[in-house]
């Protein structure tokens, strides 16, 4: 593929932008400044420098995201930043069919809601892993009001009736999280499908309130503890079939 061709698919601008940023100069392979436009690489494997940054070619992006409290997934945020702010410019305009562009958040959470948020420009990825009939793990960390009895726990597996679902909705997994015989405000759900503010409504439908929630892991890869609010990192190939597992 020709190198400017690269660089537009990887999001640098349209095909004239990549051209110019090859000629000036700005563009490196292998350690060694390009200048022709025209020049064929193999994409696959290929590591290149744009303007002094690294980027490895991504056929398609595949990312994991710790989104920090007070961010919208939205790419018209109403009150509180994007998490689309928090991404270089060449992810957010990586060329898509139609009149998206770039990368896209795969399912939502809250502004207040932290954790793992995955993005991707693979639109049937985005399908496979919101779809309730691929049954994918999400495990949330919550914060709770008030301490959490048992009988809360086990209503939250036997279902729980939300206001617009006219069946019961159940938890795949729940425990409270703390010491043996202490008071705990902490609960680990997990849940196979996602609903608007379905876990701060399922809380409710048990007579308690989420003081806090954050998203931990997705099929079985965890977010990593080195991975900062506001920090993101592609996904490996590992980490994919982790999260399809």
């Amino acid at each position: 593929m020709q190198l400017q061709d690269i660089l537009f698919s990887q999001g640098f601008g349209t095909r004239r932008v990549c051209a110019g940023l090859v000629q000036q100069g700005r563009v490196s392979v292998s350690g060694v400044i390009r200048t022709l436009p025209a020049e064929e690489f193999e994409e696959d494997c290929l590591v290149f420098t744009v303007q002094g940054a690294q980027w490895p070619y991504q056929e398609r992006a595949y990312l994991m995201l710790n989104k920090p409290a007070g961010t919208e997934c939205s790419q018209k945020p109403s009150t509180y930043p994007s998490i689309y702010t928090l991404l270089p410019s060449p992810l957010r305009l990586r060329p898509q069919k139609g009149a998206v562009q770039g990368v896209q958040a795969v399912g939502r959470l809250d502004q207040d809601t932290t954790g793992m948020l995955l993005l991707t420009d693979d639109g049937k990825f985005i399908h496979r892993m919101s779809s309730p009939r691929h049954h994918v793990p999400k495990v949330y960390e919550v914060t709770t009001k008030h301490p959490i009895e048992g009988a809360q726990v086990q209503k939250l597996l036997e279902g729980v009736l939300l206001d617009d679902d006219p069946k019961p909705v159940r938890a795949a997994a729940c425990e409270r999280v703390g010491e043996a015989g202490e008071p705990s405000h902490h609960l680990r759900l997990t849940l196979t499908e996602g609903k608007y503010h379905q876990v701060k409504r399922m809380i409710a439908a048990v007579s308690n309130r989420v003081e806090g929630l954050h998203r931990s892991r997705i099929g079985a890869l965890s977010l990593p503890e080195d991975l900062a609010p506001g920090q993101w990192r592609w996904l490996t190939a590992d980490d994919l079939a982790r999260i399809a597992s």
